[in-house]
């Protein structure tokens, strides 16, 4: 798994997506994605391909979002 591309290809998806969960907080967007990005390097060995790389990104990245909520 190349994490460097894996984070280039998908980090406009990633961050559109925290966009959209955040309602437009452009930086607590950015400061999501790359929370869930580092999370997804460490979690990197469960990721199995039976989704596409894009809804495994976005799932960590619904959970670091809700995560943040339940700190507030």
């Amino acid at each position: 798994m190349d994490i460097k591309h894996i984070c280039e290809e998908y980090y406009q998806t990633v961050f559109g997506y925290l966009i959209s969960l955040t309602c437009g907080d452009y930086d607590l967007a950015q400061e999501l994605t790359q929370e869930t990005f580092y999370r997804a390097i460490q979690k990197a060995g469960t990721f199995q391909g039976k989704c596409k790389m894009s809804t495994w990104l976005c799932q960590i990245a619904k959970f670091t979002f809700y995560q943040h909520l339940d700190r507030k």
